[in-house]
């Protein structure tokens, strides 16, 4: 039994198909493709969950910094923030968002990540999952299964648009790990496959259009900040999605949308560093400093 989809309107007619939710027609995928037992596929999902678990916990000591010197620390400030009274934001949201620095703060200084969907956007995604896992006892089972669902989404955006932020800009990199991470809460919390994919919808729309602009070329400014930020627009996508609100434009549509406009971005703005908040004065005293070296216009 061959099982592949291109388009989420395709995989939901598979869902309705198999009456199986997003992650179950991603894993019969896996299977298929790898050739492999559904134990096997479920392994390899494990392993990559305990990285970024181990990644985060490697954040949170905040005691490296980056090679730009950039980054390091800010996971715990914001830790800490998380126990203070004057807080705002609930409990789980903010330590999500912390997770999320955590993991990518570890990646900026080259410790061990699972780019999901890339490097400078991979702590979106198990920043909301260690946070859900914690805050509301969800089991590994159902980690790994929002894992997959958030897979379907990210591979539906790699196959219609770019997942590059040299190609696509930033919205390819933060805004397809908001989808994903939308995606795969909002099946964590029981949402039907519509929910899901009306979820990424509703995150990766507030992301189109945004720069790629790296100071200095490196993975460390504005890109670790971004990762707490997609985190908040994942969680919000998800409340939306289940209390009912709907995308007016589809999810295959909003992809298609992103794909569009990643070809008008300036490719100044498309992870060169030669624009945007890599170009501002403070961003030039940096490169100046690390003896970073640009080639002309």
């Amino acid at each position: 039994m061959i099982i592949n989809f291109h388009t989420g309107s395709k995989l939901l007619r598979l869902t309705k198909k198999h009456k199986k939710s997003i992650s179950g027609i991603v894993i019969l995928r896996e299977t298929n493709y790898l050739d492999a037992k559904e134990s096997c596929v479920l392994n390899r999902m494990q392993k990559r969950w305990e990285v970024s678990q181990a990644a985060i916990k490697s954040g949170l000591n905040g005691k490296h910094k980056s090679v730009g010197g950039m980054v390091g620390g800010e996971a715990r400030k914001l830790n800490k923030w998380l126990k203070s009274k004057k807080r705002l934001m609930s409990k789980t949201t903010l330590k999500a968002a912390t997770y999320a620095l955590a993991n990518t703060e570890c990646n900026a200084c080259m410790g061990r990540i699972v780019s999901c969907p890339t490097a400078g956007a991979s702590g979106v995604l198990p920043g909301i999952m260690m946070a859900v896992k914690e805050d509301l006892k969800v089991k590994d089972e159902k980690i790994l299964a929002g894992y997959f669902a958030a897979a379907g989404v990210g591979i539906i955006i790699a196959e219609n648009a770019t997942l590059a932020g040299a190609q696509g800009g930033c919205q390819a990199e933060i805004g397809s790990a908001a989808a994903m991470a939308a995606a795969g809460l909002t099946e964590i919390r029981g949402g039907t496959p519509e929910q899901c994919l009306n979820a990424a919808a509703l995150a990766l729309k507030n992301f189109l259009g945004l720069a790629c602009d790296p100071v200095g070329g490196l993975v460390e400014v504005p890109c670790v900040k971004r990762n707490a930020y997609g985190v908040t627009h994942a969680m919000m996508a998800s409340e939306m999605s289940l209390a009912g609100i709907e995308s007016f434009i589809p999810f295959d549509e909003v992809v298609e949308a992103m794909s569009n406009i990643g070809k008008l971005i300036s490719p100044k703005l498309r992870e060169t560093a030669m624009g945007g908040l890599a170009v501002t004065d403070s961003a030039k005293r940096l490169e100046k400093k690390l003896g970073i070296l640009k080639g002309e216009d």
